[in-house]
């Protein structure tokens, strides 16, 4: 049997996103489902003027009023944060503005003090929630880049089963991909890149679930001719070495957030990191470290197509 599909593309949190379902659904579905990911975009984005991640920005240091789902993802974000030891936080921005990612200028390596005065404004821990209010510190500023348009796809998921179809995919960007199954069409299969070749690392399959990738190969600086990736640990200051992780999760946005948060970790830390996750959620993954080494967890490979 043949499975025929439609598919449209559409630039939302700064990526193309793209929907595919089956070809005899309605062509007016996709307005609808778009429409999803455009009022988060819009909402909650912190590079949208006037979100409330925007507003709690401008307004650092002072309470700000924010509606119930800023209120819920905060909490889920400061939950999951705990668990990575300082090397998951939202208010990493700082840091990667002192290192030039916003900057036309030349870009030099920051100095030490330079470094250590602003990790001293990243601290998750300074975000205070409270019933419908939300106050970040003085310098602070939150980024949402990490863990909102895999927010927003966890919304269109819903959507999209709401409206009845039971086999779709949508690709984020590359970033996060999400697949829908059914009975007839049990799951999809998915490249996945190497982020230092042409080659494809390996084929995936893919069946009800997320995989979400953070890699440094498209957004990077070059300094003195060598390359320093997007991400940064907060820890250290710097960004990391490691060049790719990959997570196979029920939820885009969890799994989003646990990518960015191994990335700074060794292979052994991102086992051990794993083995402690896969105690609250089901996930699996793998690391590319700095030396182009692959450290899967177990319960990975078994969705590596031969």
């Amino acid at each position: 049997m043949m499975l025929v599909y439609k598919a449209q593309v559409r630039k939302l949190f700064h990526a193309h996103i793209k929907i595919k379902i089956p070809v005899f659904c309605d062509e007016g579905l996709f307005d609808e489902f778009f429409a999803v990911l455009e009022k988060i975009d819009k909402n909650y984005n912190s590079y949208s003027e006037g979100s409330f991640f925007d507003r709690i920005n401008k307004h650092a240091g002072e309470f700000v009023d924010v509606d119930s789902e800023t209120i819920h993802i905060l909490n889920e974000i400061l939950y999951l944060s705990r668990l990575f030891d300082g090397e998951y936080d939202i208010t990493v921005m700082p840091l990667i503005r002192l290192w030039g990612f916003y900057k036309d200028e030349e870009r030099v390596v920051p100095s030490k003090e330079q470094i250590e005065a602003a990790k001293h404004l990243v601290d998750y821990r300074k975000i205070e929630v409270r019933d419908s209010q939300v106050k970040i510190a003085k310098g602070q500023e939150i980024i949402t880049g990490s863990f909102m348009k895999s927010y927003a796809v966890d919304k269109l998921v819903q959507k999209i089963k709401n409206a009845g179809i039971t086999d779709a995919i949508i690709n984020a960007g590359g970033s996060t991909i999400r697949a829908i199954n059914n009975k007839v069409h049990p799951e999809w299969n998915i490249d996945v890149k190497n982020t230092i070749g042409e080659e494809d690392l390996f084929k995936l399959r893919l069946s009800n679930a997320a995989y979400s990738t953070s890699a440094q190969n498209k957004i990077f600086l070059e300094i003195d001719g060598r390359k320093y990736g997007h991400i940064l640990s907060p820890v250290s200051g710097f960004p990391s070495t490691n060049k790719q992780v990959g997570i196979i999760s029920e939820s885009c946005f969890v799994g989003d957030i646990i990518s960015t948060g191994l990335f700074n970790q060794s292979p052994q830390g991102f086992t051990e990191k794993m083995d402690l996750l896969q105690e609250k959620y089901e996930v699996s993954g793998f690391l590319v470290d700095h030396d182009n080494n692959i450290t899967f967890t177990e319960n990975f490979r078994e969705n590596i197509r031969q």
